[in-house]
């Protein structure tokens, strides 16, 4: 296939499940598997087109916290937001030093698809039995952080799933409020490691093989769909439960798992 249509694809494939509950990293190698492989550094800038694209849609809260930050209830909030993304950079550096790298078979990606689901629908079942709660606590925060980790190191778990769920199961049991929390600690979160992957391609040399048209194009597609995709989400979770990503989780999980050869 084309390199540039491929790389589009990958885009709209980013785009579409980065915010979703559906884990964007399982997806894309998945995808890549008929695609074409793509760097890490690739994958986690076009995971930055989708960032930009929550900055862009949560840049009134964000104006809002910078021009009101002497204010100890937005001052609170912010540094709950630093906390968790600090634990989760500092955990990813002692995951990058240790040398873990992404599994290069489906096979795992699908049963934490499958397990991912099934949490899913037990978590939120739990968080729908406790008192609307739309405060961040510290251990909220906490968990947050470890939550990305978590998410990081076991492909297919979803971050986005992983950290909303584990912020309403924490205490935070409104939908929307453990939402925004989390996607807000994924601005700087992602940004980070966007960073961090160029410091190192330039380090190693490894610019001049990289395709930076494609990684350009895709980083336009995903932001845009991304755009969308969020959008979308932050209108339908106002009256409707996660149910059905934890379905489409489980179903795709078990098709992989029936369609591919074992250790595909």
């Amino acid at each position: 296939m084309n390199d540039l249509i491929s790389a589009i694809l990958l885009g709209i494939v980013e785009g579409i499940t980065e915010f979703l509950p559906v884990s964007s990293t399982g997806h894309l190698l998945i995808a890549e598997r008929w695609l074409g492989a793509r760097s890490d550094l690739f994958n986690v800038a076009i995971q930055a087109g989708a960032i930009l694209a929550v900055t862009f849609i949560y840049w009134r809260t964000l104006w809002s916290m910078a021009r009101n930050w002497r204010r100890p209830e937005t001052r609170d909030y912010v540094m709950k937001l630093a906390v968790a993304f600090l634990i989760t950079a500092a955990l990813g550096l002692v995951v990058t030093k240790l040398g873990f790298k992404l599994p290069e078979t489906v096979t795992p990606i699908a049963w934490a698809l499958i397990a991912g689901g099934i949490w899913m629908i037990v978590a939120e079942k739990v968080a729908m039995n406790r008192p609307d709660e739309v405060a961040i606590s510290w251990r909220v925060a906490i968990l947050v952080g470890l939550a990305q980790i978590i998410a990081g190191v076991f492909p297919g778990t979803s971050r986005s799933a992983a950290t909303i769920f584990v912020a309403m199961l924490a205490g935070t049991s409104n939908r929307a409020a453990a939402t925004e929390f989390a996607f807000l600690v994924g601005i700087p979160t992602m940004y980070a490691a966007t960073g961090y992957e160029l410091l190192k391609t330039f380090k190693h040399g490894g610019a001049a093989g990289e395709d930076w048209t494609g990684l350009g194009v895709a980083f336009v597609v995903s932001t845009i769909v991304a755009f969308v995709a969020v959008k979308w989400l932050l209108g339908y979770i106002r009256s409707h439960k996660f149910t059905v990503f934890a379905v489409y989780r489980i179903v795709l999980g078990i098709a992989l798992l029936l369609l591919l050869p074992a250790g595909g």
